[in-house]
């Protein structure tokens, strides 16, 4: 099992390369068509991947893959309209964007792997913790519901705050730098993108609670748990750009993205005296992610029936 791990994370870093310096030329603001062909392409992959453990593994961890899989993206996506806010609070150019998203998936990927490995530590020597993850789920996923989406004030990061105090930044981009010298004093200077990238990072961190317990909900075998949040994660750029050409279409995702949050924060509550079987867990969520996009694609805007049939 060691070297499917080293294998995995070897083709996923060079798929990441590839997305960045082949499909993507740095520099250049990606296309919605394109996005929504690398999109399904990235979807394919875990497809493909879900089929290979079925015959590897068999059935069950196939499923639990999907199943994480599509919690993982349903997720994500709701996530993505954040970066959307981030990226024009600091008008960072379409240009520069994949650049940035490409470094955060990065150090998104290095974040999971961390966090994922200390969640199965834990319930395996303390299971007491599974029920503090359930409970965490249920209040994140009301929460959800009833405020809304995670918010995002980039003036307000702390750690940004550090990096404005100790490193100077320049006023204005050059191109795809984090760092540049100053042309007066010869000094190292940080750039608004690296600014961006904290944010992006230190966001991600909020977003890892509800993700990490959820995919822990529906199983505890760490390859899939990692494999499904990786190419979960490697996806998210093509697919950001999909959701900036289609941001207000799904008003209603966040509902749905709430109602799985306590859907599996209930399953892992209840784990030990009622079982629930991943394919219905599956079905479950994506019953859930269909219905939220449906509703948010037919009704209208201001909740009365379009008159367009």
């Amino acid at each position: 099992m060691f070297y499917f791990w080293i294998l995995f994370n070897v083709v996923a870093v060079a798929l990441l390369v590839l997305d960045l310096y082949v499909f993507h030329k740095p520099g250049r603001a990606v296309k919605f068509r394109k996005a929504i062909v690398f999109s399904l392409m990235w979807i394919g992959l875990a497809a493909v991947f879900a089929v290979i453990l079925h015959l590897w593994q068999g059935q069950r961890v196939a499923l639990e893959f999907v199943t994480g899989y599509v919690v993982e993206l349903s997720l994500s996506i709701d996530n993505l309209f954040l970066f959307l806010v981030i990226f024009r609070y600091f008008a960072v150019p379409e240009r520069q964007q994949h650049q940035v998203l490409f470094w955060g998936i990065i150090g998104a990927l290095i974040l999971r792997g961390l966090f994922i490995g200390a969640g199965i530590g834990l319930i395996e020597h303390f299971h007491w913790i599974f029920y503090v993850f359930g409970v965490l789920l249920i209040y994140s996923g009301i929460r959800l519901a009833v405020i809304g989406e995670h918010q995002v004030e980039p003036a307000k990061n702390p750690v940004v705050g550090l990096v404005r105090r100790w490193l100077p930044i320049t006023d204005e981009y050059h191109d795809s730098k984090f760092f540049v010298r100053s042309s007066s004093k010869g000094a190292l200077c940080a750039t608004p993108l690296l600014l961006v990238l904290i944010v992006i990072e230190t966001t991600d961190l909020l977003f890892a609670v509800d993700s990490i317990p959820a995919i822990l909900g529906i199983t505890l075998n760490a390859f899939v748990v990692y494999t499904s949040n990786v190419l979960a994660i490697i996806g998210l750029r093509s697919l950001y750009f999909v959701a900036a050409g289609l941001m207000d279409k799904f008003r209603y995702l966040h509902h749905g993205l709430a109602v799985i949050l306590v859907l599996i924060g209930a399953k892992m509550l209840v784990e030990d005296y009622y079982p629930v079987s991943t394919a219905v867990t599956l079905a479950a969520v994506a019953g859930v992610v269909t219905l939220s996009i449906l509703a948010s694609i037919i009704v209208p805007e201001h909740g009365t029936r379009s008159n367009q049939m």
